[in-house]
Formats: C-alpha cells, structure tokens, sequence
C-alpha cells in the first residue's frame, strides 16, 4: 500500500504527523467522540437519532513562554467538544460535510490553533462507517474573503393576516425599508390554507402556506426579498437588508421546538436573532415572551 493510500485511511493523527506544517507546533486529539444525533438530508432520517463518531486533530502552535500549568494559556481538549457540541445545537442539518466544515471554522477561529483535521463516521447507516474527512488551515480561514460588516440585531415585525390585506401596507412597508435597519418581516399565514388529517403534515402546510405568502409580498414589494436560510438571514442583517422571512428550514431543522403559533414563532425568531423588541401589526402578541413588543392596529397609517 502507498503512503498516499495509508495515509488517506489512516487516523487524523497518523495524517497530521505525515504532513508537517512549517515550525514548531504541538498536536491536540480528540479520539472516538460518539454523539447521538438528528441528522441527514432523506426524509427517513428526520425524527430520529443515530451515532456520530467524531475525530479531531489539531496542529497547536507552541507556546511562546513558560505555560505555568494554566489551562487558559493552552488550547484545551475541551473546545474540541465544545466546538462540536456548538455546531450539533446551532441547527439540525442535512450534510455532515457542512459539520464538518463549521466544526474545523470554529476551532480555527481559536488564536494557537494552526490546521485542524476533522472526520466524522455515522455508525447506524448501512453495513459498515460512512464519514467524510476535512483539512483545514488557519492561514485559508484568514485568506477568505471578508463579509460586509453592520448591524446585526433586526427589526423583527409580524404582520397579520388583516395587516397583509391592508391598504397601509405599501406605506408600512416603504417606512420600515426606510430605516436603514436591518428588517425582517414575518407573517400569518392565509386562513384559507389547506386542513391536513395529522400534525406533522399541517405544521408543513402551514410553513409552505406562509413562504407562498412571502413570494407573493415580495412579488408586489421588490424592495424586499425573500430568506430561508441562516447565510441569507445573516448576510441581510450584516448589510442592513429588509427581507420576508420563509421559515421552513430554520423550524424544521431546530433543535428544540419552535412555537406552532405564528405570533409566538416571530418572537422565537426575535430571539433567535438576539432582536431587542418585535412590532406586531393587526395582532396582540402572545403575553409570555422576554422580548419587547409594540402593537400597532391596522387602521393605523404611521409606524
């Protein structure tokens, strides 16, 4: 067998150790880390855990003095964990290419970490392991193209069914757009919407009921568009975007249990997104909530 084929199934740290980096540096590992966990992009995969096992190696850069036996000068063991248990909480996801990947971003973003190796087995699919392996380098991370900077915390507003349908809304909407803030608009969905025999299928045509609504107000406001995901969402607050929330993905890969009420769903998003007050147009927000609301009624004309 050739190095290259040795190395390639070889552990992380017999690959590390086979591609020195330039200097001094030390070698962390975290071996045979199993988590069990809800992922997978087959609809057969949702509602269910399976094993993960997770292996990492990090190249360390030495210490510059005496350590002094202080664990706050080392980078410890316990990020790695950390790190994984992080990304598993952030959201449910499809792929573990795309774990694999924000595990390795958010160890690199850790100041003595120089390369990270990161591979991941699901142990419950099929006859045998089927992973995926990553490198990574600090020097890529910091070569990578900078995203724009700005505010981060939206402007979180609901907008009713009755709001929706109201004459004001093309005044409401151009003054929010007016605001130089990040916004994010959320809506209730049609009455109207199709009835399903079980939960599970109406939680479904409820979120589909209200992304079709989101197309339709973005069709008849091009100052708006639309986001599903964490990356459009992120990307618009970073730059100060007004967007119509679609809010399939973000609630059908959450790790905990978002709201069924869409009123409540608003003010999860608002949290979500570390918003410091949400605007409820034509409706009463829920009374249990942390973050601070302003109702405004329909036939109302200023924000």
């Amino acid at each position: 067998m050739t190095d290259e084929i040795s190395n390639a199934f070889a552990h992380p740290e017999a690959r590390a150790a086979a591609m020195p980096v330039d200097g001094v540096h030390d070698r962390l590992s975290l071996r045979d880390h199993i988590v069990s966990v809800e992922i997978g992009a087959f609809q057969a995969e949702r509602d269910m855990t399976q094993r993960l096992a997770f292996d990492i190696v990090v190249d360390v850069a030495a210490p510059a003095a005496d350590l002094g036996d202080d664990v706050d000068q080392i980078l410890s063991y316990d990020r790695l964990i950390w790190a994984i248990e992080e990304e598993l909480a952030a959201e449910r996801l499809n792929l573990l290419e795309t774990l694999a990947e924000r595990i390795a971003d958010r160890i690199l973003r850790e100041p003595l970490a120089l390369r990270v190796f990161v591979r991941i087995h699901k142990l419950d699919k099929g006859n045998g392991k089927l992973g995926v392996e990553i490198m990574r380098v600090a020097a890529e991370q910091a070569a990578a193209p900078q995203e724009a900077t700005g505010p981060r915390a939206p402007k979180v507003v609901f907008l009713s069914g009755a709001a929706l349908a109201s004459d004001h809304l093309g005044g409401w909407i151009a003054q929010l757009c007016g605001q130089n803030h990040p916004l994010v608009l959320t809506l209730e969905p049609p009455e109207n919407r199709p009835r399903a025999a079980t939960a599970a299928a109406q939680r479904h045509v409820d979120l589909l009921a209200v992304e079709q609504r989101a197309w339709q107000l973005v069709a008849e406001h091009p100052a708006l568009t639309v986001a599903a995901t964490r990356t459009e969402l992120d990307w618009a607050m970073k730059n100060a975007l007004p967007v119509v929330w679609a809010p399939a993905k973000l609630v059908l890969d959450a790790t905990d249990e978002p709201p069924q009420d869409f009123a409540s769903l608003a003010l999860w998003f608002a949290e979500l997104w570390g918003a410091d007050h949400a605007l409820f147009v034509g409706k009463t927000p829920p009374v249990h909530h942390t973050i601070a609301t302003q109702v405004v009624t329909v036939d109302q004309s200023q924000l």
